[in-house]
């Protein structure tokens, strides 16, 4: 019985370690010397992979129980991964859409320092003595909805600022 739960969980490493693999290869952030397309087709791609990353990571927080120690890792490295293209994302914006969604973009990061707390706070939930299953499913649900809020803004906030329209 032992060689089969054995051989399951390794099956299980590899198909994990795949799927985070395949998530990471591109880097976000402006191409080499600088220079920041802003294009509409940029902007729409970068939006878009701002939201996909948004379900990635709540993927990730329905998912990480099942990785043990392993989920708190997974769902940081996804938020790193918004995070990161949340900022590809600005990089794509005019210097008109900059000014006008100025108080819009600052919420916008904001709402990811919020996001960012929940691991702190899960951190500190598990020093005051509260079983770390129990935290830590407390702050992926926290995180699940807080990022489906701070998603509907991001979307309500690239209609206003005309995002990949000009």
């Amino acid at each position: 019985m032992k060689s089969k739960q054995v051989i399951g969980l390794a099956g299980l490493a590899v198909f994990s370690a795949g799927l985070l693999c395949a998530q990471v290869p591109w880097g976000y952030g402006p191409p080499p010397g600088g220079l920041t397309p802003n294009t509409p087709m940029a902007q729409r791609s970068a939006q878009t992979t701002v939201q996909s990353q948004v379900t990635w990571f709540q993927n990730s927080t329905r998912t990480a129980s099942n990785y043990g120690d392993g989920g708190y890792g997974m769902v940081w490295q996804q938020f790193q991964m918004l995070q990161g293209a949340y900022n590809a994302f600005k990089a794509t914006l005019t210097q008109r859409q900059l000014s006008a969604g100025a108080n819009e973009l600052a919420e916008l990061d904001a709402g990811l320092g919020i996001l960012e707390e929940a691991f702190t706070n899960y951190q500190q939930d598990v020093a005051n003595g509260q079983s770390s299953t129990s935290a830590f499913n407390n702050m992926c649900q926290v995180l699940r909805q807080a990022s489906g809020v701070w998603l509907q803004e991001f979307n309500s906030d690239c209609g206003r600022l005309r995002v990949g329209w000009q």
